[in-house]
């Protein structure tokens, strides 16, 4: 991530008031060198980045009144208008963005021009930071979960925000009528995958998996089946009480526009770290993503079970122990 904001700031282009300052949207690569610890918290909603921060020492306990916020503009136009409503509830002062064009910094500021006061935008590294006093953003949407038109609850920002995902509906459809025993969905979203695991006959307990605080909220309010339980956690570190008979996934392959394959791979090695001897891992992935190899690695058995023109989907059964070193 570009060090944008952080020079900003050493340049006098936007400056911090006295008082406490709450910074919102960090990721895992946020340079949050120009902050002071003492009188700064941060808001992620990742479990992974969360657990990171805290071991750098940053409080990610946040309040309800500060004198400036600071927003790493996330990508999704909708989260981008959530994170700016929700800056200017916890907020009377300046609220300090700073967004890649790529991520579509230049059409909000577009927008907070006719709502708010804004600064002439610093353009650094291709994207921009500025300053908004004042606004009214009462339409648009809040930093929470909402029931959509499909009854379904989602959030601004979380992954498959508008529908459910074709990837994850071609593997709940693929999911045998029988899954014995317990099972782990990784990467379990707002939980559409949970709810189809939990109609599959045989099912005793499902730990639903997710690193989105927004998208866990949602998955809990989906599913109220008594067997089920959301953990807000990395999918890739998170590891169940007792060894489970099923994983069921559709795992991320990026945190920003860029393909990373091996945060599918690490979900792979995850899924056969929590699987008994003779458990399986039902795994839907886009068709280009290289995960033939770690699959074959883990697992003594790999079926490819589909392919079409965008996905693929496997089973694998009876996980390989784990490599000491």
């Amino acid at each position: 991530m570009s060090d944008r904001l952080t020079l900003a700031l050493e340049r006098g282009v936007v400056a911090l008031p006295d008082g406490d300052m709450l910074v919102l949207g960090a990721i895992a690569d946020s340079d949050l060198s120009a902050f002071d610890q003492e009188r700064t918290q941060v808001h992620t909603r990742s479990a992974t980045v969360a657990a990171q921060l805290a071991a750098q020492g940053w409080s990610t306990e946040t309040g309800d009144d500060y004198a400036v916020v600071a927003l790493f503009l996330p990508r999704a136009r909708a989260a981008q208008r959530a994170y700016v409503k929700h800056a200017r509830t916890l907020c009377a002062g300046p609220i300090i963005i700073d967004g890649s064009k790529t991520d579509g910094v230049d059409a909000l500021y577009r927008d907070l021009k006719g709502r708010a006061d804004v600064t002439e935008a610093w353009s650094k590294a291709h994207g921009k930071v500025f300053t908004i006093t004042g606004g009214d953003f009462a339409d648009w949407p809040d930093l929470d979960i909402a029931q959509a038109t499909d009854s379904w609850w989602r959030g601004p920002g979380v992954f498959s925000a508008d529908g459910i995902d074709k990837a994850s509906e071609l593997l709940a459809q693929a999911l045998p009528v029988t899954l014995k025993g317990s099972v782990v969905d990784l990467g379990a979203g707002w939980g559409y995958l949970g709810d189809a695991i939990l109609k599959r006959d045989g099912v005793t307990a499902l730990h639903m998996v997710e690193d989105d605080s927004l998208a866990a909220k949602a998955a809990a309010a989906n599913i109220s089946d008594p067997r089920a339980h959301v953990h807000w956690a990395d999918a890739r570190s998170w590891r169940p009480d007792a060894l489970v008979d099923h994983v069921v996934t559709n795992p991320p392959f990026h945190t920003g526009r860029a393909a990373e394959p091996a945060l599918g791979q690490a979900f792979i090695r995850a899924a056969a770290d929590m699987l008994k001897p003779k458990g399986s891992l039902w795994l839907v992935a886009n068709r280009q993503l290289p995960y033939e190899g770690t699959l074959e690695d883990a697992f003594r058995n790999v079926q490819t079970l589909t392919q079409n023109p965008s996905f693929k989907l496997f089973h694998a059964t009876s996980p390989n122990p784990r490599r000491k070193g």
